[in-house]
C-alpha cells in the first residue's frame, strides 16, 4: 500500500499539461487525478468489466498531432478496451482468493472467472484525424536503436501513467508511456508491464519512432513473457524493475508497421529541425 500513496502523491495530486511544438507536429502531456469511484464504476459496466485498475487516470494522455488533425495519442481508457475480459489469464494459487476480495456480491462466479484480472492489453495507440487518418502497413524496416543511442540534445521529455494496480499485493500490473523529443527526431515507449508474483513477468511494448522529413513513423510492438521458474538464475531484486528485466525474458512476439503520413501539402518546417 506504501506504493499505491507514492503513485498517488507523485501522480494523483499533481496535475500538469505540457505543449511541445516542432515542426508541424505538436505533443501534448497531460497528467491528473485518478477516475472518482463513481465513473470508474460506470466505465466498467460499459466495458462489462467487474473490477477495474486501483488506480485508473482516466483523463491522462500524450498526445502527437500534425497541424492537419492526424496523428497518434495514448490514452487509458482505449488501453483498456484491448483487455480480453472474457478470458482469465493467468492461472495462480492465489487467483480465487483475490477474485472473491475484488468482486462484487452480485457478480455471479461465473461473470469473475471469466476475467482477465491482470489487465493485460495489446494496446499500440490510438490513431487521430476524421478526414485523415495515418494508414497502418507491414514493413520489414526496423527502428534503428543504436542511432537512438547516439548523444543527441533532448529538447522535450515527459512520462505519463495511464493506470496501474497492485493485484491485492500479488504483483503489480501497469502501462505508462514516455517520449523524448530530439533536434531532428522523436521515440516513444508504450510500456505495458505486468509481474504476478511466483508466476510470471510479461512486458508490452510499444515503440513509435519518427525522423523529421520522411513521410512515415516506425512503429514496433513486442511481447516478453517468462515464468518465473525460468527466472532462477536472475537475481530476484531485477523482477521489480522492468527496465532490467525486459533483457531476461523470452520474446514471444514481435510486429513492425510503417504508420504513413496522409498527402498534404508542404507545411513549414515539414522538412527542417525544430527550432
Amino acid at each position: 500500500m506504501l506504493a499505491n500513496l507514492s503513485a498517488m502523491m507523485t501522480h494523483g495530486f499533481k496535475s500538469s499539461k505540457q505543449d511541445f511544438i516542432f515542426g508541424p507536429w505538436k505533443v501534448t502531456a497531460a497528467k491528473t487525478h485518478i477516475m472518482k469511484s463513481k465513473d470508474i464504476e460506470r466505465l466498467g459496466e460499459e466495458m462489462h468489466m467487474p473490477s477495474l485498475p486501483e488506480m485508473l487516470f482516466g483523463d491522462n494522455v500524450l498526445r502527437i498531432q500534425h497541424t492537419d488533425g492526424y496523428g497518434i495519442e495514448f490514452n487509458a481508457i482505449d488501453a483498456l478496451k484491448r483487455v480480453n475480459n472474457m478470458q482469465d489469464s493467468v492461472k495462480v494459487a492465489c487467483a480465487q482468493e483475490w477474485q472473491e476480495s475484488r468482486a462484487d456480491s452480485e457478480h455471479s462466479k461465473e461473470t469473475v472467472k471469466h476475467y482477465d484480472w491482470t489487465y493485460t492489453t495489446d494496446y499500440r495507440g490510438t490513431l487521430l484525424g476524421e478526414d485523415q487518418q495515418m494508414r497502418a502497413t507491414e514493413t520489414l524496416e526496423r527502428i534503428d536503436m543504436e542511432k537512438l543511442k547516439a548523444r543527441e540534445q533532448i529538447m522535450f521529455f515527459d512520462d505519463v501513467l495511464l493506470f496501474e494496480d497492485e493485484l491485492h499485493d500479488h504483483g503489480v500490473s501497469m502501462i505508462s508511456v514516455k517520449i523524448r523529443v530530439m533536434p531532428t527526431s522523436f521515440f516513444l515507449l508504450l510500456r505495458f508491464f505486468l509481474r504476478v508474483d511466483g508466476v510470471l513477468i510479461r512486458i508490452n511494448d510499444t515503440r513509435l519512432y519518427h525522423e523529421t522529413g520522411k513521410n512515415y513513423m516506425i512503429r514496433e510492438f513486442s511481447t516478453r513473457e517468462s515464468k518465473i521458474s525460468e527466472l532462477k538464475n536472475v537475481p530476484a531484486a531485477l523482477y521489480t524493475d522492468p527496465n532490467e528485466i525486459a533483457q531476461h525474458l523470452t520474446l514471444k512476439l514481435t510486429e513492425c508497421e510503417k504508420l504513413e503520413l496522409p498527402e498534404t501539402g508542404p507545411h513549414p518546417g515539414d522538412t527542417e529541425a525544430p527550432q
